[in-house]
């Protein structure tokens, strides 16, 4: 496939003047040649059929084709980056949780949960799971700000701690207001964290209780705002089980100087 040959319209639009010019550009070659790559694959396959399957080829295909595309893209285009971008705000009075609002800016969704009156997400009434059993949980979580050695060892042994007790998946998704959220909405089981801050976590904690979830401290106790650390979970006996299985990683405290 040749590219058509530029034309300039009337207003100069071909020109200097056309912010995505390049991006569409790189965008169109990096389609062709992951086209080439695909076409490419799907001929071998029928070369190799009765050594390996359909599905096992595609799914090698597909990931060499993504690490393609995120390489190139990062490589033109090194300072654009596409986070998570959300907005929280949680309402407390004498350390009461009122309501609690938070706003997926790049997802449009918009989460809210009031004391006593429900939590929703654009509107729709949220419900979070009620799972039980842990082989059929699925845990989200974060590693927090701290990269230090013994924090990193903490963090991974906590996972592996889960995964022993035969936990159906551990993920991170790299956004803690995301994976509340998640818990809210029922896509996810549970969730623990050390080092987070209240003011992420307040509001999150008003749209899972509404949502009929649990949100505790790490010790099993009641929630510590200030404490840098949580477990929320669709039902008590869920967040209770992680609670007893995850070890401690020591933060600070939000209302320590």
């Amino acid at each position: 496939m040749k590219p058509c040959e530029e034309e300039e319209d009337e207003g100069g639009a071909a020109g200097g003047g056309d912010p995505w010019k390049e991006c569409v550009e790189v965008a169109v070659q990096l389609a062709l040649r992951a086209g080439q790559i695909i076409r490419k694959a799907l001929k071998e396959e029928k070369q190799v059929s009765t050594k390996t399957s359909a599905a096992d080829l595609v799914t090698e295909t597909d990931h060499f084709v993504e690490n393609l595309i995120i390489s190139v893209l990062k490589e033109k285009f090194p300072s654009h980056r596409f986070p998570t971008v959300a907005v929280s705000i949680g309402f407390a009075v004498n350390k009461e949780l009122e309501f609690g609002v938070i706003y997926h800016c790049t997802e449009e969704r918009l989460y809210t949960g009031r004391r006593g009156q429900g939590a929703f997400c654009n509107d729709k009434r949220l419900h979070v799971s009620k799972e039980t059993d842990i082989s059929k949980a699925l845990i989200l979580t974060e590693i927090g700000p701290k990269r230090d050695p013994a924090t990193l060892k903490l963090f991974l042994g906590n996972i592996e701690r889960l995964l022993m007790a035969q936990a159906h998946g551990v993920r991170v998704i790299g956004s803690s207001t995301l994976a509340l959220c998640h818990l809210a909405s029922g896509a996810a089981d549970a969730y623990y964290q050390f080092g987070l801050h209240c003011w992420d976590l307040a509001a999150a904690t008003v749209i899972i209780r509404e949502a009929g979830g649990t949100v505790i401290d790490t010790s099993g106790g009641p929630l510590d705002l200030m404490s840098c650390r949580v477990v929320a979970a669709g039902t008590r006996e869920m967040a209770m089980f992680i609670a007893q299985e995850i070890q401690t990683i020591h933060y600070r405290r939000d209302d320590e100087n």
